[in-house]
Formats: structure tokens, C-alpha cells, sequence
């Protein structure tokens, strides 16, 4: 049934009825996968994207690439597990490479995110270092393209 997990992934408002039409099955029995899917935690919530540059919110998203000391028989978890507690942190991965942690935060200002480094990450025992990056502008995210891309077609040949 990883159909329905793919299709609710893409469009969260199918309802059952529909995805049983795409499917070829029972709509009982798409209810009944779903519910388990939910019961397991497999299906974790439902999500609207919004592009909020399109709205009057003012806000700045940064990506903050943290380097960590292991803490004995915890690894990164407990670390992890702090970190994401704070509201303003939208993501967290476990990364590969260079730094530990990639932290991903929303504020209304960047002083406002760089207060959120400098007063509640940083000062985590098991933290070394902490790099802030700045979201210009999304072009994609979760597979949904923002906007339009303006190109400068001057010059080109088709």
C-alpha cells in the first residue's frame, strides 16, 4: 500500500473515495490502511505549503549547520532531542560530512534568529561550533516550485 502513502504525500486532500478510485480497491479498506498508517505513526500529519513570501508575513528561515561532541551511550540523540524541542525549530537532520546537525529555524528578523544562536544553541554542552545560512529565496521545497522563475531569454536560441 505504499501507492496511498505516495499519493496522500502528494495531494493530503484525497479522500478516501478517491484514492480507493485510483487505486482499484475498497474504500473500507483504504480507511482501514490509513488508520493504521496513522495508528503506527508511518502517517505523521498533514501538512498545507503555503509560499508565505505571497502573504504579509515577515519572517527569515535559516539553516544552522551545528558540530556536536557525542555525549557516551547517547550519541546525538539527547542533543537532538533538545534542540527540537524549541519552537522555532521547523527542522533537524542528522547529517553527513562536515557538521552534525542541520537545525533549520523561522524567525520574524535575523537579529531575532541570531539571538536564537547565540542564547539557546550555542550554549548547549555538547555543541563546538554553529553556522548560520540565510534562505534567500525558495525556489522548491517538498517537491512544490515556488513561483515562476524569471529568465532572461536575450541572446538565447531555441
Amino acid at each position: 500500500m505504499d501507492q496511498i502513502l505516495k499519493l496522500l504525500e502528494d495531494d493530503a486532500t484525497l479522500t478516501a473515495q478517491q484514492l480507493a478510485v485510483m487505486l482499484d480497491k475498497e474504500v473500507g479498506d483504504i480507511k482501514k490502511t490509513i488508520s493504521a498508517y496513522e495508528k503506527d505513526g508511518v502517517i505523521l500529519g498533514y501538512k498545507t505549503i503555503i509560499d508565505w513570501d505571497k502573504t504579509d508575513k515577515e519572517y527569515v528561515t535559516a539553516l544552522i549547520e551545528v558540530k556536536l561532541t557525542p555525549q557516551k551511550d547517547l550519541g546525538f540523540d539527547k542533543v537532538a532531542e533538545k534542540i527540537y524541542c524549541y519552537p522555532e525549530v521547523e527542522s533537524l537532520y542528522l547529517m553527513s560530512g562536515g557538521y552534525d546537525l542541520a537545525v533549520f529555524i523561522e524567525g520574524k528578523t535575523m537579529k531575532e534568529v541570531a539571538y536564537f544562536v547565540a542564547q539557546k544553541l550555542a550554549p548547549i554542552d555538547s555543541v563546538i561550533s554553529t553556522a548560520t545560512h540565510f534562505v534567500l529565496r525558495k525556489y522548491k521545497d517538498k517537491g512544490v516550485v515556488y513561483g515562476a522563475v524569471e529568465q532572461d531569454l536575450r541572446g538565447n536560441e531555441f
